[in-house]
């Protein structure tokens, strides 16, 4: 499974590339094999202000709806329109095009509790087990 050195990852499955400036966030391989075939994706609006932990967007697969959480807290600056007409990249390519939004970080400092690259791996090597 490919877990990139460069994100953070919540235990939820959602990883964010950090920046201070625009923080993009987007589901792990993990999750995303776990929902199988994505067939829709509500993203939060833009302007909209999430907290960290709680729900800011919604995957909906063959299987069921799952809530998207904000890894940290801030304002989303951007979203990833994309998503609305092929909603199946999140399974083809979840670290790339499949990004779901972008937040201002308004408090940097939450990105201290998220999991690296190797925290997150041993995490969902023990819930494979």
């Amino acid at each position: 499974m490919r877990v990139p050195s460069e994100l953070r990852y919540t235990k939820t499955h959602e990883w964010i590339l950090p920046d201070e400036n625009e923080a993009m966030v987007g589901i792990t391989v993990h999750a995303q094999e776990e929902l199988r075939d994505v067939v829709y994706v509500e993203l939060p609006a833009v302007g909209k202000s999430v907290k960290q932990g709680e729900p800011a967007a919604v995957v909906e697969s063959v299987k069921a709806a799952f809530d998207i959480y904000a890894p940290i807290s801030g304002t989303v600056v951007k979203v990833n329109s994309a998503l609305a007409s092929s909603p199946q990249l999140v399974n083809k390519d979840c670290y790339g095009e499949g990004w779901f939004f972008a937040i201002k970080p308004s408090e940097p400092q939450e990105l201290n509790a998220l999991m690296t690259s190797d925290q997150y791996t041993e995490l969902t090597a023990s819930e494979t087990h």
